[in-house]
């Protein structure tokens, strides 16, 4: 897979998961405001991933998309969202 590819893959799933993305009650309390700008930072690097993808700097769009991806990762694992990859 060419970086190119690989890129595309990462920003496509991504933007699915966000569209998929539900916010779940948890045993655990966590602060909605701080949980809601987790995702719109998520949402400034995804973001960043496609504009360097445009400007074919993609070792930069792959790690703004990978952050992206640790971030709603870590939302998942604290049990605040639910998606799947």
């Amino acid at each position: 897979m060419t970086l190119e590819e690989m890129v595309s893959k990462y920003i496509s799933n991504t933007e699915r998961v966000f569209g998929e993305v539900r916010r779940v009650s948890s045993s655990v309390h966590l602060n909605e405001g701080k949980i809601e700008n987790v995702i719109e930072t998520a949402k400034r690097y995804l973001e960043d991933a496609k504009y360097y993808q445009r400007r074919s700097k993609l070792e930069t769009s792959l790690a703004s998309v990978a952050y992206c991806e640790g971030l709603l990762d870590a939302l998942r694992l604290l049990g605040a969202v639910e998606f799947s990859w």
